[in-house]
């Protein structure tokens, strides 16, 4: 509860000096050489006693404070109601324990000029750090007497008691001042900060609710100051705010609090009756509530900002194309919440807006494409790609590479076959690689990753290819189709079937029935299986760790032996079975010294013997 400075800046100061001069002096056709003197005089004395003020303030700065205090009163002797000076008494006397010089310096000067409310300011603030309440008291109750409706007398009362660690004192005051201005929300913010420190969290919420009717821009403090509130007084706050028919920006205090306690689905019920009429400030509250949804990351505060912004969309102009924007936005969050109901009903009414703005339009149509394939409406998307005149050549060319990419992830290979062909980039090589291989063509796909290159797609897809690339090498099969089925269930994300096929391909590698003969690879396709089990349940873990087992007693000194037996300790760690790990790792770096898994495994030791922290 602080005013935001007591102290008026020199500038204002010798303004001030400057218009009781004028007012004292008054220029006639002619004049004596005497008055000419006394002017001169004047208009010297004057910026001398600023300057003087100034050299009190820089030895305050410097921490002089029994130089500066003398500097002080040397310019009260020579004028009582010099403001600076007193204020600069009254910063520096408390340190040096001469408070009390201060007081017949301010009672002086607030009698040479009893309407100065700085000057009554001074002297009350006086009083009370000198524990005068009487004083203090008949102080501020002139002062409120010579200036009804006025809240400045019991404000700055109430902050002087509060200054001296008074808050009970300083609520009564406050309270005081409410019933004397008749204003049931006077002085709300200073007693919800007094209720804040006294422990009443409730009190502090009532208060807070009541000071928003005359100081809306208070909201974000508000929800700022109550959102500390301890989690058992939480709930209590809550109700307090939404019981009975609370106002709007009591709901918007209410959602935003609720939002901060990690409730986001329960603060937009909330907080959405405030903005059902359409204007502006609905419209602002709208989205300032998705931007707050939007700075947390679970699931239902991703919805809760879908709704806001679907709602300021509905309140947004529709002049200029904003509403159609605000749409996309809110149909982009929808998607992220995993609404692709709710994200196509936003976006057709975007698609279906003639007078939208083309880069909003252009937006839209694509969106509306992606989350048919994010929802696994795949052919619902091929029939948008190839009917909808308004996608761009650039859009629908990389959404006909997305389409590809669900389709081969769901196993779709001939639909994803016909969709690539009559495209010849990067992209779709890489893609049509994936293609090959899931159908068994080994050589072919390793054959169409190298030529894709590096640069088809993100950096992942180039790692997955090179993983990939390296695991074929090792295969000896120009065909093997039970390989490819394992590594097409693998990308659909059936990991159970997957391991057992993978284990099936390498015991066919093992015996030659896959045809290329040697049992090359096996170690490989048997490390890859483990590792896809070592990420499921605690069965699959256990036939994890006898497939990296296996690999390790069996994979001579090929790159797969050490990189399972690296897995083997990292499982065994995540199992608590820390000694196992440790075991596993000074062999592997002792058995291995020149395999490229071994600084991994040096930093898995030191974090499994406590050297390094575990990230």
């Amino acid at each position: 509860m602080r005013l935001s400075s007591r102290l008026p800046s020199r500038s204002e100061e010798w303004a001030r000096q400057s218009i009781a001069l004028k007012g004292s002096v008054v220029l006639g056709p002619t004049f004596s050489l005497g008055i000419l003197g006394l002017i001169l005089s004047v208009l010297v004395v004057r910026p001398l006693r600023a300057q003087a003020i100034g050299q009190g303030f820089e030895l305050e700065r410097a921490g002089q404070y029994d130089q500066a205090a003398a500097i002080y009163l040397a310019a009260l002797r020579a004028d009582p109601t010099n403001l600076s000076a007193l204020l600069g008494l009254e910063r520096v006397l408390p340190p040096i324990n001469r408070l009390g010089e201060l007081l017949p310096a301010a009672q002086r000067a607030a009698a040479a000029s009893p309407s100065n409310v700085a000057l009554r300011g001074v002297l009350l603030r006086t009083y009370v750090a000198l524990n005068e309440p009487d004083s203090g008291r008949a102080v501020a109750l002139r002062w409120a007497a010579a200036a009804p409706g006025d809240e400045a007398p019991y404000r700055e009362w109430a902050m002087a008691l509060e200054d001296a660690h008074r808050h009970g004192p300083a609520r009564d005051v406050l309270l005081l001042g409410r019933r004397a201005l008749g204003r049931p929300g006077a002085f709300g913010i200073e007693l919800a900060e007094l209720s804040q420190l006294a422990g009443d969290w409730e009190g502090a919420a009532r208060e807070w609710a009541a000071a928003l009717t005359d100081a809306p821009v208070q909201l974000p403090n508000a929800a700022s100051a109550l959102a500390e509130a301890p989690d058992a007084q939480r709930e209590r706050i809550a109700r307090l705010l939404t019981e009975g028919t609370p106002s709007t920006l009591t709901r918007r205090l209410a959602g935003e609090l609720l939002l901060n306690w990690g409730q986001p689905l329960r603060a937009w019920a909330v907080f959405e009756p405030s903005v059902a009429t359409p204007s502006a400030d609905a419209a602002f509250a709208a989205r300032r509530f998705a931007d707050l949804a939007g700075a947390r990351s679970t699931p239902d505060a991703r919805r809760a900002r879908a709704l806001a912004l679907a709602r300021y969309a509905d309140l947004a102009p529709e002049v200029g194309g904003a509403a159609a924007r605000a749409r996309t936005d809110a149909a982009r969050a929808f998607i992220e919440a995993g609404d692709r109901v709710a994200a196509r009903a936003v976006l057709e009414r975007v698609a279906q807006d003639s007078n939208a703005p083309p880069d909003a339009q252009r937006l839209a149509q694509r969106a509306v494409v992606e989350a048919l394939i994010e929802g696994g409406q795949r052919n619902e998307a091929a029939q948008q790609l190839a009917t909808n005149a308004r996608l761009s050549p650039d859009d629908r060319a990389s959404l006909r590479l997305r389409l590809v990419r669900a389709r081969i992830a769901a196993g779709e290979l001939d639909r994803a076959d016909t969709e690539l062909a009559r495209d010849s980039s990067v992209e779709a090589l890489a893609l049509q690689g994936w293609i090959a291989l899931y159908r068994g063509r080994l050589r072919e796909a390793q054959r169409l990753f190298l030529a894709a290159g590096p640069y088809a797609g993100d950096q992942r897809d180039a790692v997955d290819r090179t993983t990939m690339v390296a695991l074929l090498q090792r295969v000896p099969d120009d065909s093997f189709p039970e390989l490819g089925s394992a590594l097409s269930l693998l990308a659909q994300g059936d990991s159970l079937r997957a391991v057992a096929a993978l284990r099936l391909a390498a015991a066919r590698l093992a015996t030659g029935e896959s045809g290329g003969g040697g049992g090359g690879g096996r170690p490989d396709l048997l490390l890859l299986a483990g590792r896809v089990a070592a990420r499921l349940d605690t069965l699959q873990q256990g036939t994890a760790l006898a497939l990296f087992d296996e690999v390790v007693s069996t994979g001579g000194q090929g790159a797969a032996a050490p990189a399972a037996e690296l897995e083997w300790a990292r499982l065994l760690e995540r199992r608590a079975q820390t000694a196992e790990a440790i075991r596993h790792l000074e062999h592997l770096i002792l058995t291995y010294p020149g395999s490229a898994v071994v600084p991994e495994a040096r930093r898995e030791l030191e974090r499994a013997k406590g050297a390094i922290p575990r990230s």
